[in-house]
């Protein structure tokens, strides 16, 4: 079984997106320590859109909660297992990638999950609960998949890691939500400062981790082909589970993003913790380059879904007006019927939309009729007769 870090550890000099080896420099210090509070600024602002009711209403009917998590402790496990045993990966590797399978979902799929109008309230829940389930089920997946390879016992589980990042976590989004509860209309503008500087965060960390960490990109080719598909191929699997399980659009969105996007922190802590530094320099690459390609994949997919949503707001905006001008053209046609029927029973018939100029010779129509057109001949022809008979 797994160990569990109950000491203080070496220092946590990692980042959720882009971990390090061991980071000795000062630019590498303090890319981290910018990363980390630009991180706390986002979940904050994220924290402004939770409503607390429906926070609690996704608690008490976990539903979507459950298929997430299933993704999460299941789903990505088991897909990391496959590729291990499909690609034929040497121990070393292979343990690296199933430790990242095992992790529980980061905070980078919070801010995929706003930028496609996902449900916010699910995704941070989401990745609360599986930051907190990852305290069994982390160890629980491990002692399933590793003993193939023999290093399981030596394993240990990061669960002051684990504590930090629940830290990390609701105390930036609680005070998001109270203040979306005390001042909504500062807490949108937050929002929107919020949404720009997570973006300029995924901007630097992808710009800036190959840089910064340009040594260890000396990797297997296999190493990197699972590197490149394995988060595209959770976030299409959680995808296409949630939509089996009959999970509406919005939150099909959401489990999927939680699902692909793994806690890049925690594995490359767990890696510090059990290995020694000859072992970290065939394993600490994988997590690098998978948080790398978990953030390409992850701006593909807001990038697909902003394209659909264009496509179909011009669709439904083309399909309107062609449904609008046939009825428009109807009506224009049947007025038009209308009142020069009621001309030819009422000749010098005047309408109100007609100019009543020169109309002392002429007819007008009675005074109930005036204000009003019939809906069709046959109540007009009724309306008529009745007044004939008067």
């Amino acid at each position: 079984m797994a160990k569990g870090s109950g000491g203080p550890g070496p220092p946590l000099n990692r980042t959720e997106a882009g971990p390090a080896l061991v980071l000795g420099g000062g630019l590498e210090l303090a890319f981290t320590g910018a990363l980390t509070a630009m991180m706390a600024l986002v979940m904050f602002a994220l924290g402004c859109t939770v409503d607390g009711r429906k926070l609690w209403g996704h608690i008490r009917r976990p539903w979507g909660i459950a298929v997430g998590l299933l993704c999460q402790f299941g789903l990505m496990p088991l897909t990391a297992y496959l590729l291990v045993t499909g690609f034929s990966l040497k121990p070393a590797h292979a343990i690296a990638v199933l430790i990242m399978g095992c992790c529980p979902g980061g905070t980078i799929s919070n801010i995929f999950t706003y930028w496609v109008d996902g449900d916010m309230d699910l995704s941070i829940s989401l990745t609360t609960c599986s930051t907190v389930a990852a305290l069994g089920l982390l160890p629980l997946c491990l002692s399933l998949y590793t003993p193939s390879w023999g290093l399981e016992p030596s394993l240990t589980v990061p669960y002051q890691n684990i504590g930090i990042a629940l830290l990390c976590l609701i105390i930036p989004v609680g005070c998001g939500v109270f203040v979306n509860h005390m001042w909504p209309k500062q807490s949108r503008i937050i929002l929107r400062a919020g949404a720009i500087v997570g973006g300029v965060l995924l901007l630097v960390v992808a710009v800036a981790c190959p840089v910064v960490y340009k040594g260890s990109w000396n990797l297997d080719v296999s190493l990197l082909i699972i590197s490149i598909i394995f988060p595209l191929i959770g976030y299409v699997a959680g995808f296409l589970l949630s939509l089996l399980a009959q999970q509406p659009w919005k939150r099909c969105r959401t489990i999927s993003l939680e699902t692909g996007a793994q806690n890049i922190q925690m594995c490359s802590t767990m890696l510090q913790l059990s290995f020694s530094a000859d072992q970290l320099a065939q394993m600490f690459t994988f997590p690098l380059i998978y948080g790398f390609f978990q953030l390409l994949d992850g701006f593909l997919v807001v990038v697909v879904y902003q394209l659909f949503k264009r496509l179909k707001a011009n669709k439904e905006k083309d399909l309107n007006e062609a449904e609008s001008s046939p009825k428009d053209e109807a009506n224009a046609v049947f007025q038009e019927a209308e009142e020069e029927e009621v001309v030819r029973m009422f000749p010098g018939a005047v309408f109100d939309n007609q100019s009543q100029q020169d109309s002392g010779n002429n007819r007008t129509l009675p005074k109930n009729m005036r204000n009003c057109m019939p809906n069709g001949l046959n109540i007009l022809t009724q309306q008529l007769l009745k007044q004939e008979e008067r």
